[in-house]
């Protein structure tokens, strides 16, 4: 399984300056451990092998519109051609598709974070939010990243409610223990050192 470093600068334009700056902080948040597992939940996903370099891989968007589809059937159509204005109207509607199935659109990447390798660590992001938004929409396959916690709503009657209505809680009551004014004298002189000072002599 070929690996390449993801965002290299030669596979696009030198960068300078804070651009540069920038896109060496995201490289560094970038993890292969994660890349591995993505790879390895959209190939249990798909029931296939992913060859070569995995956002080369993912760059048409073919790969990312069957996995929605093996999740929901039928959730995505899109194109096999070469054509980059095709490839990136792949990954266009797959964006749209996923946001539809739950996937927040902070989760998620832009275009051209995949098809130009601008954030390849956010693409990998979203596969995980994908995994978990699939797992609420009912799909019964493998999970990466943690499970989505349920809400709960809690239900109270409404003999519940009136009795609660009767009890005054202590922290509603106020406080007045601890640090007062008892014992000031307005007016007097105040004594910093104390009169049990004792004074030696140098």
């Amino acid at each position: 399984m070929a690996s390449h470093q993801p965002g290299n600068e030669d596979d696009g334009p030198q960068l300078y300056g804070l651009d540069k700056e920038l896109h060496h902080r995201m490289m560094a948040k970038y993890s292969p451990q994660r890349e591995l597992e993505a790879r390895s939940w959209l190939e249990a996903v798909l029931n296939e092998p992913i060859e070569g370099d995995f956002m080369d891989c993912l760059k048409n968007g073919v790969i990312l519109c069957k996995t929605l589809n093996a999740i929901k059937p039928g959730m995505v159509k899109f194109s096999t051609s070469n054509i980059a204005f095709r490839q990136m109207e792949n990954i266009g509607n797959f964006l749209t598709q996923a946001q539809a199935l739950g996937c927040r659109p902070h989760e998620l990447f832009q275009t051209v974070d995949l098809y130009e390798r601008k954030n390849p660590g956010q693409v990998v992001d979203a596969i995980y939010a994908l995994s978990r938004q699939a797992h609420c929409a009912g799909f019964t396959g493998p999970l990466i990243g943690p499970k989505l916690a349920e809400q709960r709503r809690r239900q109270f009657s409404e003999q519940q409610l009136r009795a609660g209505e009767g009890i005054i809680n202590p922290v509603q009551m106020g406080y007045n223990g601890g640090a007062n004014l008892s014992g000031t004298q307005f007016g007097a002189r105040r004594d910093p050192v104390g009169k049990e000072a004792k004074w030696e002599r140098l």
